[in-house]
């Protein structure tokens, strides 16, 4: 299998997610290694010997994506026997020609905790910790949006995914059987609906992720599931609440649909 290397001087989160996005487009597997902080010439040199190894064993070139800031580590990691994708000097040449402006480089200034948002994301990541699966219902005067849903519909993981990469203060609610036979939201969620939004999820694969948690329980049954399913996705109708169906997409592509459909801030930059 080839190996596919992401390199930075800093957290190396820039070029793993341009690798990845760019090697998902073919359908080849790779066994993909992630490698920050290579700041000193001696580092860099030690991952050269390794991508070179690498090569010898595997019998055919890496391929490497990396950014750096300072050239002489850039030229050392180039020089291995890879091929290398050097994604921020390729782009900034062109922008700086087009701004006619120099680019000021500096060392993790990228995923840096002093960026304007870091603040946003940590209060951000507190509340929705504080403010999950109805724990507190005392604080969504303060929630950019509310996330609402059966058990076990992905509530809790877009919740901080929202609040980790976009500083987005969401809370999350779980709507109960008993709320459900009543076809109505919860007294504590009346106020709010204008930050109500709702998951859905396909009965079988809900029904699979609750066995897992409570296996061979009513809670964990096809039919429980299938009941819920309906009896939610009706709810969201009657009260015009969007909602969106996880069942096929993972945690990022659920919040940028939310982000989407909602017109919310990021508060990533």
């Amino acid at each position: 299998m080839r190996t596919a290397f992401y390199i930075s001087d800093g957290t190396a989160i820039t070029s793993e997610v341009f690798g990845h996005a760019t090697l998902s487009m073919f359908p080849v597997d790779f066994n993909h290694k992630t490698i920050p902080f290579v700041e000193t010439e001696k580092k860099a040199n030690e991952v050269k010997n390794l991508i070179n190894s690498t090569a010898q064993r595997d019998g055919e070139q890496p391929l490497v994506f990396f950014t750096f800031v300072n050239h002489e580590l850039s030229e050392i990691i180039k020089s291995s026997c890879a091929v290398c994708y050097d994604f921020l000097s390729q782009y900034s040449d062109q922008i700086a020609k087009e701004l006619k402006v120099a680019p000021v480089p500096k060392v993790h200034r990228t995923h840096s905790m002093h960026e304007k948002s870091y603040d946003f994301r940590i209060d951000a990541v507190n509340y929705a910790l504080t403010n999950d699966d109805g724990a507190n219902i005392k604080n969504y005067a303060e929630a950019d949006i509310i996330l609402v849903g059966v058990s076990r519909s992905g509530k809790t993981p877009t919740s901080l995914y929202l609040a980790l990469q976009y500083g987005i203060k969401a809370a999350n609610y779980p709507l109960t059987e008993d709320d459900l036979e009543r076809g109505s939201l919860p007294e504590c969620l009346k106020s709010y609906k204008h930050k109500l939004f709702g998951l859905t999820i396909d009965p079988v694969r809900l029904a699979d992720i609750r066995q897992r948690r409570m296996a061979n329980s009513k809670y964990a049954s096809l039919k429980q599931c299938r009941i819920e399913v309906r009896e939610v996705e009706m709810l969201y109708k009657k009260q015009k609440i969007q909602y969106l169906n996880s069942t096929h997409h993972s945690v990022e592509e659920i919040s940028a649909k939310i982000i989407s459909d909602t017109g919310l801030e990021r508060r990533k930059y």
